[in-house]
């Protein structure tokens, strides 16, 4: 009896889970925190495993999730798996972060409108989520390193708060934060004068950094309370706002008037005549009200302009510096000099003379010059003028009519008396006699050419004898080509008329060198500079001639004595030196 067995179906084998994302991946080391783990299979989930450490507890939400609770471990990564029938998954990475400690706060206080940069310091702050002064968040923050972050207070009510830090890690312990209130001011006492202790009241003025007197720090304060602190005002002046300022603000500004003494800070003019009675403006600050004007320790009378000017005269006082104050209730300001100055006077010009067009430096001797204000040839101001020291001046003369005028000089001190000065036509040339030649003497017509102090042929300067006002003797110094001839007097420089130098002339052959002592033979003299030639000469007898050019001369020979003769060329520029030419007889028959 044959029997049948029937197969039971094989079930499939589990496929295996997978994990794909963990949120969040990271946590504290003490655990406890909830992580949803994504991924596929994840139903029938045996195990959930962080590292080596099985999670505390897990719940299989679905075949794709999973929520667990994280153990406790040691900062740093571990590997996440899920185990199923199916097997173990791959692994994804969550890190156990440390929690933020808090060491110190800088500053640890600050005013309870909020908006201070506060730096904390600690360990494991790298990761911070939030910042918290008391129950409220900070505006901002920023996580420097993981030993420092820089976080702006909110506004909050005045008194302390803990400062904590909020990691993956956890929350850091408490570090405290004084939220103070602004300070105020009720009173200054004084309110007014020139300055030293002032007594300031008001409230929340403890640990004050400041007092403020305008924009300028008090010279020294003492916080005696929470409601008052003295207070060395600096110089200053007129009315400045008064504030005190603390890690909570700065107070509301009550105002301080200085009651100044008076200053001057200039004097016009600063000298006038030792005789008295130039009106002198004073110029400076808090000059209402001045009671006396003194020069030196002589009162001047005086008008009162505004608070910054006085006009006074001044008295009759002996030459030399005196000191100018002003006293007013304020006090009596510090002096300016003024001096007292005698009357200038002139003793020499140096030139007394010049051209009419003017620009002539001319030294002025005297005494009493010191702060010249004018200088003045005849009724016309110097162009310029310098002063040297109290005894000398340089002016420079103005254009002016041909003549004498007189010379004075204007100071605070008066004006002197004068000294004639002589304003001088130019030099004029008309003519050069000769106007060509080697040198030697040239004779120069024209006009104003009395005074003559230089004559120039070219660049280069001529001996030269004033004959009269239209005539100079001039030597003319070696030279070539064409050059421009000047003359110069205190009057100017002249026009310029050309002079040509004409070199010697010079022989270096003869063609042929003999010929008939009956003459009419031609012969050809070479040499240099033979141009103008105006005369060829055999021995003592001038010999008809051609200038053929600057180096060439064909000359038809004199009759003469047998025997040898020199022969020479002249012309504007001397007489060339000798070659020898033989003139012979002809032979007997």
């Amino acid at each position: 009896m044959n029997t049948s067995q029937t197969s039971l179906p094989t079930a499939a084998p589990a496929a295996s889970p997978t994990l794909s994302a963990l949120a969040p991946a990271q946590g504290p080391v003490s655990g406890g925190s909830t992580v949803t783990l994504t991924g596929t299979n994840l139903t029938g989930t045996t195990a959930v495993s962080f590292g080596s450490t099985p999670a505390t507890s897990f719940t299989v939400v679905s075949a794709t999730q999973i929520t667990a609770t994280t153990p406790a471990e040691a900062a740093g990564p571990v590997q996440v798996t899920v185990t199923t029938s199916g097997g173990t998954s791959n692994t994804l990475t969550y890190t156990y972060v440390a929690a933020p400690t808090l060491t110190t706060l800088a500053p640890a206080q600050g005013p309870v409108s909020g908006g201070s940069t506060v730096t904390l310091t600690g360990t494991n702050l790298t990761g911070t989520t939030a910042v918290s002064f008391g129950s409220t968040p900070a505006t901002s923050f920023t996580v420097v390193s993981a030993t420092q972050i820089t976080a702006t207070t909110p506004a909050e009510a005045a008194g302390p708060v803990q400062v904590t830090v909020t990691t993956p890690g956890g929350t850091s312990g408490g570090l405290t934060y004084f939220f103070l209130n602004p300070p105020t001011l009720a009173a200054l006492a004084p309110a007014l004068g020139p300055g030293g202790t002032v007594t300031l009241t008001g409230a929340n003025l403890t640990n004050a950094t400041a007092v403020s007197f305008g924009g300028s720090a008090a010279v020294s304060f003492t916080v005696v309370s929470a409601t008052q602190i003295t207070a060395t005002a600096p110089t200053g002046s007129g009315t400045v706002q008064v504030t005190v300022t603390t890690p909570g603000g700065t107070s509301n500004a009550l105002p301080f008037t200085y009651v100044p003494s008076p200053t001057l800070t200039g004097l016009t003019p600063v000298q006038g005549p030792a005789s008295g009675g130039g009106t002198v403006t004073l110029t400076g600050t808090n000059l209402t009200n001045t009671t006396a004007v003194k020069f030196g320790t002589t009162l001047a009378s005086f008008t009162v302009v505004s608070a910054t000017q006085i006009t006074a005269t001044a008295p009759a006082e002996a030459a030399g510096p005196v000191q100018v104050t002003v006293t007013t209730p304020g006090g009596t300001s510090g002096g300016l000099s003024y001096y007292s100055v005698n009357a200038p006077t002139l003793t020499a010009l140096a030139p007394t003379q010049g051209p009419v067009s003017g620009g002539s430096t001319v030294t002025l001797t005297g005494t009493n010059l010191t702060g010249t204000t004018a200088v003045s040839f005849g009724s016309t101001p110097a162009t310029s003028f310098t002063v040297v020291s109290a005894t000398q001046i340089t002016a420079t003369a103005p254009a002016e009519a041909a003549g004498p005028v007189q010379v004075t000089v204007t100071t605070p001190g008066g004006t002197s008396g004068g000294l004639t000065y002589f304003f001088l036509n130019p030099p004029t040339l008309a003519t050069l006699a000769p106007a060509l030649g080697p040198g030697g003497t040239v004779t120069l017509t024209g006009a104003n050419l009395t005074n003559a102090t230089a004559v120039t042929f070219g660049t280069t300067l001529a001996s030269f004898t004033v004959v009269s006002a239209t005539q100079i003797t001039a030597t003319a110094p070696t030279g070539s080509g064409t050059v421009q001839v000047t003359v110069t007097t205190p009057g100017g420089t002249s026009n310029a008329l050309p002079f040509t130098y004409v070199p010697s002339p010079t022989l270096t052959g003869l063609t042929p060198v003999q010929g008939p002592a009956s003459g009419g033979a031609t012969v050809t003299l070479t040499g240099t500079n033979l141009t103008n030639t105006t005369a060829v000469t055999f021995g003592t007898t001038l010999a008809s001639f051609t200038v053929v050019s600057a180096t060439r001369i064909t000359a038809i020979t004199p009759p003469g004595s047998a025997g040898p003769v020199q022969v020479t060329v002249t012309t504007p520029g001397g007489t060339s030196n000798a070659l020898t030419y033989t003139q012979i007889q002809p032979p007997g028959i």
